[in-house]
């Protein structure tokens, strides 16, 4: 069809090889064989050249929409082979929906405009599943226990507040002693796949020498800092969490705090998916760890 197009645009089958770059031999043999196998005259040969029949008319105009339709598939074949079109299906969870996730995808959503983002609220094991079923290509989710076919992408690393009622005797000072916090009922979150933030909490708690005084668990972080916000306790939460504006709850710094008081935040994929659109999306995971201060070290 390429071939007949330009015999029909030039009306002259020497012009044509030349635009085409080959011989006339061939490329009158290749219209002579497009015309058999259509059944149909698409030229009449004439000493000034080839004029188009009404059939070759008709054929001419079905064949450039053909040639864009074929230019927009491999367009749209080699945008997705760089991972610029298509569909990513990713799940999040927990704090870091409040700061860090929608920063990341955003870039992601900035950088590749022509991918359709579609996100969805899944657990831990909800996402582990998913991933494993292919019913995502990433999630967002922290303390991931090591696993053979699931892949992490460290993301930020965030340091650990207190979120306290407002009318609290902690809420007057400006930091606390993490060892006081023996004496105070600690909301923990969240609830379900283990381990999680609870444990880091409790683990941390023990290490420096108490048991804390769990008054509630609950599923996310969301619900903790309301909670604070109705006098059931002070809550540890990381540094995203303190965009939530609750009235009556303050967030105040916690010093001689025990090693690795922090938490990491990661994306997770299937081990061995080499898609370009997740890879696109590591990129912008990569960028941004680099290139954000990391929250563990704000003051």
């Amino acid at each position: 069809m390429r071939y007949f197009v330009a015999v029909a645009e030039e009306a002259n089958i020497g012009r044509a090889a030349a635009r085409l770059h080959i011989s006339q031999p061939p490329l009158t043999r290749q219209i002579q064989q497009l015309e058999a196998e259509l059944g149909v005259t698409l030229f009449n040969r004439n000493p000034r050249g080839m004029e188009l029949t009404a059939a070759g008319e008709m054929f001419l105009d079905e064949a450039r929409n053909i040639g864009a339709l074929i230019d927009q598939a491999t367009e749209r074949t080699q945008r997705a082979g760089q991972g610029k079109l298509g569909r990513i299906d990713v799940a999040i969870f927990g704090s870091a929906v409040l700061d860090v996730i929608p920063k990341v995808m955003l870039a992601f959503r900035t950088r590749y405009p022509d991918v359709k983002v579609v996100l969805h609220t899944m657990t831990k094991a909800e996402q582990i599943e998913a991933l494993r079923h292919k019913r995502i290509t990433a999630g967002f989710n922290r303390m991931l226990a090591p696993l053979d076919d699931i892949e992490t992408r460290l993301v930020t690393t965030e340091r650990l507040l207190l979120a306290v009622p407002a009318g609290h005797p902690l809420a007057q000072r400006e930091s606390i002693r993490f060892r006081e916090l023996e004496h105070h009922p600690i909301v923990l979150f969240p609830t379900g796949g283990r381990p999680s933030f609870i444990d880091k909490v409790i683990h941390h708690c023990q290490e420096s020498g108490f048991t804390p005084q769990i008054s509630q668990e609950v599923g996310d972080a969301v619900t903790g800092v309301a909670l604070v916000a109705s006098g059931f306790g002070v809550c540890l939460v990381p540094t995203s969490a303190t965009t939530l504006r609750f009235p009556g709850v303050v967030y105040r710094e916690l010093t001689d705090t025990p090693d690795g008081f922090f938490v990491d935040l990661s994306c997770i994929f299937r081990a061995g998916d080499h898609s370009p659109i997740l890879r696109g999306l590591l990129e912008i995971v990569d960028e941004f760890r680099d290139t954000a201060r990391p929250l563990a070290d704000q003051a």
